[in-house]
Formats: C-alpha cells, structure tokens, sequence
C-alpha cells in the first residue's frame, strides 16, 4: 500500500443511529464497514526527488543491472570449463561492452551474432534463476541495516572527536 501522507489519517466523528444500538452512535468498526473507510496506518516517510518511481524501484533497477552483472560472470565459469570458443568470444565481448545496463548490454549481445544470440539468453537465464533462487534477500537487508548502523556511529563518533578537541594521551 502506499502512503500519499506521513501522518495517519482519522475518521470522522459521525453520530448515527443503528437498530439494535441503543446508545445511538455507531461503533468505529461499524462506521468503517458502513463507509468502507480504514484510516491509514502507514506512516512512511515521503521521499522527494524520485519523479513517478520510488526509490525501491530505483533500487531494483539498480539490482537488476547487478544480477547481469553476476549472471555473466557465471556463465564465463562455466563456459570457462567446457566451452573455451564461447568463452573468449563473451570475453571479447565483455571487454567492449559495459554491463553498467544490464538490458543493453544483453540487447547488444543477442545482435551481434547468432551464437551471441545463445550466449545472451544464457544470461538472461542465469539472472532470472540468481535473482529468484539464489541470491540471499534477507541477508541483503541485513547487511544494509547494519551498514547504515555502522556508518552513521563512525560518522558521529568522527564528528564528536574532531570537534571536541580531545587530546590522545
């Protein structure tokens, strides 16, 4: 669900009448089931900057452009070990090409030759199953929560220690 506010909204007070109620106001629950109102309960913070995509969409852009990356690094592997031809004609193409785009670089490699063609979709292969099988999302998260963590106390502790003025002893 997506936030358009960073604060919950709430429910206007109505009072109304229900048979079987005899306070003569409407329980919230009802009210909401009435109405088909449920207040938000997201409170995201609303990142500016990003135009129509969030920044987990840029972020997945970026991973996507990374699973190529490691998808072509895999197959040479492989082809490394039975298929010497395909893995110099990939290597050659490798060092021509920027995997910076993941997309690009596997449309400029399914053009270049038939045999290219096999090569691309190879790639294409490898990131999907990567992506979906093997790369380890929880372990991502993680990471990153405890990169941020780290980074933010030697930033602070760096801080604290240059404006201090504190001497080594």
């Amino acid at each position: 669900m997506e936030c358009a506010l960073s604060s919950p909204l709430r429910a206007p007070s109505l009072s109304v009448i229900f048979p079987g109620n005899s306070s003569g106001r409407a329980s919230s629950l009802h009210l909401r089931q009435l109405v088909g109102f449920r207040p938000s309960r997201c409170q995201k913070m609303f990142v500016p900057g990003f135009g129509e995509a969030s920044p987990e969409a840029k972020a997945a852009a970026k991973l996507q452009h990374f699973f190529t990356f490691v998808a072509v690094k895999i197959v040479l592997a492989q082809l490394q070990s039975y298929n010497r031809e395909a893995y110099e004609e990939l290597m050659e193409f490798v060092s021509h090409n920027s995997l910076n785009d993941g997309d690009q670089f596997c449309s400029r490699l399914m053009r270049e030759s038939p045999r290219h063609k096999g090569l691309a979709l190879r790639i294409m292969e490898v990131r999907s199953a990567y992506s979906k099988r093997d790369f380890e999302w929880d372990n991502l998260q993680k990471l990153a929560y405890k990169m941020v963590d780290e980074s933010n106390t030697r930033l602070m502790r760096d801080y604290v220690l240059e404006t201090s003025h504190i001497e080594d002893k």
